[in-house]
């Protein structure tokens, strides 16, 4: 079936999708990889702020590469999910309520995600340069120095997951 849902999202939403709908997210979507996970669960874990409220808010798994000129950003293609399984349970526990990546999930995320009312969104890979069309800003909100593994804010039009 086919959903269209907004980020924040809340979990009133997420109780509402079932796995095999096609969904279309419009709203702020944060992305982070490995590296910046891990900076957020090493902050989280030693009580100290994170820059992003995670509470009903969406992460998309994604390295992006740089934006040719007159582009947003460059190609916008998911990275494998896995890689954030070890971190992942605790931003759940803190209310991230959506992911989007590509792969297999390990049993502690499904159940952080049961747990917490969450959902994981699989995003096709290969399709960077189609989706990265769909994005109409974004700007780096902390660790910059990590270039592909900062958390990007981002305001999407469209997706096609």
């Amino acid at each position: 079936m086919e959903k269209r849902i907004s980020a924040p999202l809340k979990k009133e939403e997420t109780v509402k999708l079932h796995a095999g709908d096609y969904v279309y997210i419009t709203g702020t979507i944060y992305s982070a990889r490995d590296a910046a996970h891990k900076r957020l669960y090493e902050a989280m874990q030693e009580g100290k702020e994170i820059p992003l409220e995670l509470e009903d808010n969406v992460i998309y798994y994604l390295g992006p590469t740089p934006a040719k000129e007159g582009q947003v950003i460059g190609s916008a293609g998911p990275t494998t999910a896995s890689r954030m399984d070890k971190y992942t349970p605790l931003l759940l526990d803190h209310g991230l309520t959506g992911m989007i990546g590509k792969g297999k999930r390990s049993q502690a995320v499904i159940d952080g995600i049961v747990r917490n009312k969450a959902v994981y969104f699989a995003a096709v890979g290969g399709a960077g340069a189609l989706l990265s069309k769909c994005i109409k800003h974004s700007e780096v909100i902390a660790y910059l120095e990590q270039r592909q593994s900062a958390r990007w804010k981002w305001k999407i039009f469209r997706s096609l997951w």
